[in-house]
């Protein structure tokens, strides 16, 4: 019972902070949310951390405690009873748990407002965050090993998508989220990340299922590549019919 109020209630944290994944995870079989729900609502949690705080210190220690729930989840030990926390450790070994606090370290970034010195380091914090949640829910379904280059691949081109639709916000809010924002250099990105994505079909069903949380990406890549000046004006965003109909495509054909 408690079980099950616990995913309830992560269930409910996903749809709230994260309704593209949340509706990718109800097309899903019911065995995969038992996982993908805590999983995605870790994400949401740890995600939002630094941002419920102007004070770095707070906000440093907001992602501490998910590091220190992590670390007892990967030595094996009796974990912390939290909503999230509890069902989480159901799903992770020590490999999963080390990925996720190597995301949580990732997000010390979203503190303060200093620039990515690079390119390079922009495509690691999307590693780490994007890349490193969808492949250990990939994992914890029991994806083939071989798949993870490829996924990751794919993974990325997610993030950066994400990353288009989020850039006028975090400009905003006092982020230098690019390290060269230049529309012709938006449109060259979304085009490899394009290209990325067609890596999907080499994949093993469970990767292909955690991907379908990126149903929308196809779709926001294809206008930055098209048209790149959506980006600043925070036009990337298809109608609602528009993203309906492209989740079922995806569900159809379990691929992004």
């Amino acid at each position: 019972m408690q079980f099950d109020a616990d995913l309830n209630a992560c269930a409910a944290l996903v749809e709230k902070g994260d309704p593209d994944r949340f509706a990718a995870t109800m097309a899903s079989p019911v065995t995969a949310r038992r996982i993908l729900f805590p999983l995605y609502a870790f994400n949401v949690e740890v995600s939002r951390a630094p941002w419920l705080t102007q004070e770095p210190m707070i906000a440093e220690m907001r992602l501490q405690w998910w590091r220190d729930a992590l670390e007892e989840i990967a030595e094996g030990i009796p974990v912390r009873r939290h909503e999230v926390v509890t069902p989480l450790a159901a799903c992770l070994d020590a490999t999963g748990a080390r990925l996720l606090d190597d995301l949580v370290a990732a997000r010390r970034w979203d503190i303060g407002t200093d620039a990515f010195e690079d390119e390079a380091a922009l495509w690691q914090y999307l590693d780490a965050t994007t890349g490193n949640l969808l492949w250990t829910a990939a994992r914890a379904l029991d994806a083939a090993a071989e798949d993870e280059a490829d996924f990751r691949q794919v993974a990325r081109a997610i993030a950066l998508a994400n990353w288009m639709q989020a850039l006028p916000e975090l400009e905003a809010r006092g982020k230098k989220p690019m390290h060269d924002g230049r529309p012709e250099t938006l449109s060259q990105l979304a085009n490899a990340a394009l290209s990325d994505l067609k890596r999907q079909t080499r994949l093993s069903a469970p990767s292909r299922l955690v991907l379908l949380s990126g149903w929308r990406a196809r779709g926001i890549l294809r206008r930055v590549q098209k048209t790149p000046q959506l980006v600043a004006r925070g036009q990337l965003a298809e109608p609602a019919i528009l993203r309906s109909a492209a989740l079922i495509l995806a569900r159809l054909k379990r691929r992004i």
